[in-house]
């Protein structure tokens, strides 16, 4: 008993022991459970810490990605610039070495520059010492210049005088004789060549007795002719006559104009002049006047505008300053019409009017020139307004008279000295006997034969009364009786210098024509008419 007692108490014993131990262990299992949940909460803190930390370096991991990719570009970029700059420098070493050669070849030549400078100096510093010199040289040149400036002023007014009184000592209407050479055309149109000439043609083509035997001078012109007497004898007839200068046919216009240069420069010096071929049909009139379209051929009007012009422009150095204007005027049947003129003819009623500044037609066209060319073609559109038809002496005659008036005003800036002066440029109508014309069958043609020798005779009539008036004085001068020599009154009454151009035709078959000219020319000649005054005026 004792013993179950004793393996109670002992049971008892452990089990308080064992119920101790568990309350110990349960307490522990507490403690444990607690010990459990704050570890487990500080595991979910710290797993959530480790997330977010994670979270961060993923995070960071793609900033520095980003970074490493960014600078991987500025890597590549910094490596592109530092070629460029490699490159650069490599250019730059090459320009350097270049610019090494060129500064040592400068050098050289500032070295050269300064030497030539010094040389240069030098001869400045010369020339510096002779400048003095030459400034009081120029200034005497200046002076030496202005006295012959004055010197050349008063010389060209002694050559004005001087010229004027040559061309008084030689007459105030001069007259030249021209004799054309023959011509192809002066033969029948059928007789092409020589061989074909029939007696006809060798007759009509027959060269006059015409010989000149003034070699030095050339004055003097002599006509032969012979005729049967009633009795069958031969009769020659010898015809002596003086001009102021002959030309034979083998003259050339150069030649010619070369005796009449002389008159365009006294019409730039203030005075009227007047030039007029006279002859009959067929003998050169217009090709002495008007020429050919050749240099050596062009007549006597180009060539003396073409003097007048010159003359002007020589004078420009000597203070003298030209203004020129034109005309041009046919007389046909003793009416005037303007050949430079748009409309018809005969539509005008033109009127010839005379005052103190010269003469002038009403309702003409004036033409301000400016040039030698610009006469040319003046002259083109005057000479296909002019009227002309054929007759028995010449195939294409002009049937009228024309008048070329070229008007000039010159003005001298030095000394205040004004002029005018004209040049009269005629180209005169056959001149053959109304017989010898052909005309007389044809009325149109009649009256343009009777006009033209009515106005022909008129200007003989006004001659012989200007002789007359120069002899015994006072004397009716009979200008009205023609529009031409009214037309011509300031250019014959001894206003003008006047030249009478004579043309005649080689041909026998002229001869009596001929004749007929060389006796009024003659006439004309040994007329006195006075002296030509100046057309002037002083500084005002």
């Amino acid at each position: 008993m004792d013993a179950e007692r004793a393996k109670v108490a002992e049971l008892e014993a452990n089990h308080r022991a064992l119920s101790l131990e568990l309350a110990n262990a349960k307490s522990l299992e507490l403690d444990k459970r607690r010990e459990l949940v704050s570890a487990s909460d500080e595991i979910e803190k710290l797993r959530m810490k480790h997330a977010k930390e994670i979270m961060e370096l993923e995070m960071e991991a793609k900033s520095k990605a980003r970074e490493a990719r960014e600078l991987a570009d500025e890597l590549r970029l910094a490596k592109s610039d530092l070629e460029r700059e490699r490159d650069n420098v490599s250019n730059l070493k090459a320009t350097l070495s270049h610019q090494s050669t060129s500064h040592i070849a400068l050098n050289a030549q500032i070295n050269a520059l300064q030497a030539q400078k010094a040389a240069t100096q030098m001869q400045l510093d010369a020339l510096m010492t002779t400048s003095s010199d030459k400034t009081l040289e120029l200034e005497a040149a200046h002076r030496r210049i202005s006295d012959l400036e004055q010197d050349a002023r008063e010389s060209e007014m002694v050559r004005r005088k001087l010229h004027n009184m040559v061309q008084e000592l030689k007459g105030n209407i001069r007259v030249f004789c021209r004799v054309r050479p023959v011509l192809t055309s002066d033969l029948s149109p059928s007789s092409s060549f020589t061989s074909n000439l029939t007696p006809d043609d060798e007759e009509k083509g027959r060269e006059a007795d015409i010989t000149f035997p003034d070699k030095r001078d050339h004055k003097e012109i002599v006509v032969s002719s012979s005729s049967s007497s009633a009795m069958g004898s031969e009769r020659k007839e010898i015809y002596n006559f003086g001009f102021d200068r002959v030309f034979e046919p083998e003259s050339t216009q150069i030649e010619v104009f070369e005796e009449i240069s002389f008159l365009a420069q006294s019409c730039v010096d203030g005075y009227n002049v007047c030039i007029f071929a006279y002859g009959q049909t067929g003998s050169g009139k217009s090709f002495t006047m008007e020429g050919g379209s050749t240099e050596a051929t062009i007549g006597m009007i180009p060539r003396a505008v073409n003097q007048v012009f010159k003359a002007a422009d020589d004078l420009k150095s000597k203070g003298w300053e030209y203004k020129m204007d034109g005309q041009f005027l046919e007389i046909y049947n003793e009416t005037i019409n303007d050949l430079l003129g748009k409309g018809e003819f005969d539509k005008k009623k033109h009127e010839i009017k005379h005052d103190k500044s010269g003469t002038r037609v009403t309702d003409v066209n004036v033409m301000p020139l400016q040039s030698p060319a610009s006469v040319t073609s003046l002259l083109r559109v005057a000479n296909s307004r002019r009227t002309v038809a054929a007759t028995l002496m010449n195939e294409r005659s002009s049937r009228s008279h024309s008048v070329f008036t070229l008007r000039i005003s010159g003005t001298n800036t030095h000394t205040g000295e004004s002029c005018e002066g004209s040049l009269n440029l005629v180209d005169l109508a056959g001149s053959e006997r109304l017989n010898s014309s052909g005309a007389a069958g044809d009325k149109d043609r009649l009256k343009e034969t009777q006009n033209i020798n009515k106005s022909l005779s008129a200007l003989g009539d006004v001659i012989a009364a200007l002789g007359e008036k120069a002899e015994k004085g006072e004397k009716h001068i009979p200008y009205r009786n023609s529009k031409l020599t009214y037309l011509l009154q300031n250019s014959l009454s001894g206003n003008s210098k006047t030249l009478m151009i004579l043309n005649l035709s080689p041909l026998a078959a002229h001869l009596n024509e001929s004749l007929c000219s060389l006796r009024f020319a003659t006439k004309v000649n040994n007329t006195m008419i006075g002296t030509a005054k100046k057309q002037i005026r002083g500084s005002s």
